[in-house]
């Protein structure tokens, strides 16, 4: 993991290849062959490296007890950009990587990796569901985080703002959609019922 960064940086001009890798051992001062050794599945696992470290930067940059302080919406928003932040400047990097998870070898693993992300930072925001909300709340957020970095390679608004605006409306979207689902799955309360109003007509009250 420690080489990936680099690597991320000499992918901009080299793809994730092996060019890149002697290119960013030579200048980690690391013997190219020791390198290899490292990422045995080539350019997906020199990618899986980048973003275990993207996984990394984020969990420094946004300690437990400081999401503590905020709201959920407000965890996750934090989450994605934090991520963003840990790739900024390496957009070319990144919209390699994102072509070459697209392709149809790579997709079960890139899928894997999209779900890890998303799985920590649920973790990190306190999420503690283990029934079927563990894997939509997960399922959710990774396709939010894919079509953000989508947006987020070729963004060139000031300070990435049409990034942020496009995040914070699939992130609305999904608070919406969780409050209307947590009404209608709540207990007790009176919901329309079709057979209900179906026999108050065949037998109306008197």
């Amino acid at each position: 993991m420690a080489l990936a960064p680099a690597i991320a940086d000499a992918a901009v001009f080299d793809g994730w290849s092996d060019a890149a890798l002697v290119s960013a051992a030579g200048m980690d001062g690391v013997d190219p062959d020791v390198a290899r050794l490292a990422y045995p599945g080539g350019a997906m696992d020199m990618i899986a490296a980048w973003i275990e470290g993207v996984d990394a930067a984020m969990a420094a940059a946004l300690p437990r007890e400081t999401l503590a302080t905020m709201k959920v919406r407000e965890r996750i928003r934090a989450l994605v950009e934090a991520r963003l932040g840990a790739v900024a400047g390496r957009e070319e990097a990144l919209r390699r990587a994102l072509a070459v998870m697209a392709m149809p070898q790579n997709l079960l693993r890139a899928g894997k990796l999209g779900w890890a992300s998303a799985d920590s930072m649920w973790r990190l925001a306190g999420d503690t569901a283990t029934d079927y909300n563990h894997y939509t709340k997960r399922a959710i957020l990774a396709s939010i985080y894919a079509a953000t970095l989508a947006v987020f390679v070729d963004d060139a608004s000031e300070g990435k703002a049409d990034t942020r605006a496009f995040l914070d409306r699939r992130i609305d979207g999904v608070m919406r959609f969780e409050k209307a689902k947590a009404q209608l799955l709540r207990p007790g309360i009176e919901r329309f019922s079709v057979a209900r109003f179906l026999g108050r007509l065949r037998y109306p009250t008197r």
